[in-house]
């Protein structure tokens, strides 16, 4: 394995960066570190969330590409840089070291494969699982033509039958969104009293067209390998070749948890506390991609692992400069106590002139 610039540690369980998720965001981080020359170690479990779908969208001049494509080029791009190990497998424990005179030993991590990896730094990019409403037929086709995000899968679909099934106070939000791509658009209540639904929300689907069913959904109907209609309780069913549904998206966040990362709760669940570039509430951890925030496409999570991966290095390089001088650390968040507290004043300073040439400028 080749000795990386940052470290002269080649042990093979010790790597200066450990990223934990093998998707679009720990992938982009591996490229990013690799062209650091960080000796970095990616553990991907083999489960991306979107396996199901043959292909994504949006993402700019790879739009249409499959999944599985796009992480296979990036898994073949990264293998340039030589200093980036990806291996395939699932980190079952994730711990912080202890520290010497106020230096952090890093972290260590037990892998399901029996292996056992220490980091100085940790990225977690392990995106999140969607659960899906227990109805016949909706797990079976998800990603084919039980789909969840317009934007996503819209254009493909377009003008079809489409069916929203309500899974929350959101779908009636989903069916109008949805709309916009088909004017044969189906809301089914799914048990849902229509007496829930305020006026202004009867008024906006009415004014987009939407139909309103009421009663429980009994499952989805299917012939040669695709949706055809939606069977109510009552055995009706209603013809249609789209279904369009929320799954109740959970981040996988149990390793921050362990690491007693700061969570935030939000209408999908808890998400990790990060800053811009994706830093955690813990020193030395940063989290990229759905890992952190459901609402992103492949293209934003991609980017989130870029920026925390760049936050990272640069952590890395100031580090080791001041441990080079001599300069005591406070325990791994990117400077000493005095380079800090420097920081701080030149940024005050620049503040203050900033503000005085604008005050300037006002007056002309």
């Amino acid at each position: 394995m080749t000795e990386t610039h940052g470290t002269h540690d080649t042990h093979p369980d010790r790597y200066e960066v450990l990223v934990v998720g093998g998707g679009a965001a720990g992938l982009s981080a591996g490229l990013v570190l690799g062209r650091a020359r960080r000796r970095t170690l990616v553990v991907d479990a083999g489960e991306p969330r979107n396996a199901p779908a043959a292909h994504m969208q949006g993402y700019l001049s790879r739009d249409g590409m499959p999944p599985a494509e796009l992480l296979a080029a990036g898994r073949a791009e990264i293998a340039r840089y030589g200093t980036v190990e990806l291996v395939t497998d699932r980190v079952v424990d994730l711990a912080r070291d202890g520290a010497e005179g106020g230096a952090p030993l890093g972290f260590t991590a037990h892998l399901a494969g029996g292996r056992t990896v220490r980091a100085r730094r940790v990225l977690v990019a392990t995106g999140l699982k969607d659960e899906l409403p227990p109805v016949p037929g909706v797990a079976e086709r998800w990603g084919r033509d039980v789909l969840h995000c317009p934007y996503c899968h819209g254009w493909e679909v377009r003008d079809e039958a489409f069916g929203v099934l309500a899974t929350s106070p959101m779908s009636v939000h989903q069916a109008l969104l949805v709309s916009h791509w088909s004017k044969d658009t189906t809301l089914f209540l799914n048990g849902v009293a229509e007496a829930d639904l305020s006026d202004e929300e009867l008024r906006r689907l009415a004014a987009a067209g939407v139909d309103v069913v009421p009663g429980g959904v009994a499952g989805l109907v299917v012939e040669d390998d695709r949706i055809t209609g939606v069977r109510l309780a009552d055995g009706s069913v209603h013809a249609r070749s789209v279904v369009f549904v929320a799954s109740r998206m959970v981040p996988r966040t149990g390793l921050l948890e362990k690491l007693g990362a700061e969570l935030r709760e939000t209408p999908v669940g808890a998400c990790p506390v990060v800053d811009e570039t994706g830093r955690t509430t813990v020193p030395g951890v940063w989290a990229a991609g759905n890992a952190t925030l459901v609402a992103q496409q492949v293209v934003n999570a991609a980017s989130t692992g870029y920026t925390a991966a760049a936050a990272v290095n640069a952590e890395l390089v100031f580090e080791d400069i001041d441990a080079r001088v001599g300069v005591t650390r406070t325990g791994g968040t990117g400077r000493t106590a005095e380079a800090a507290e420097a920081a701080e004043a030149a940024e005050a300073a620049e503040a203050a002139e900033a503000a005085e040439a604008a005050e300037a400028a006002a007056e002309v």
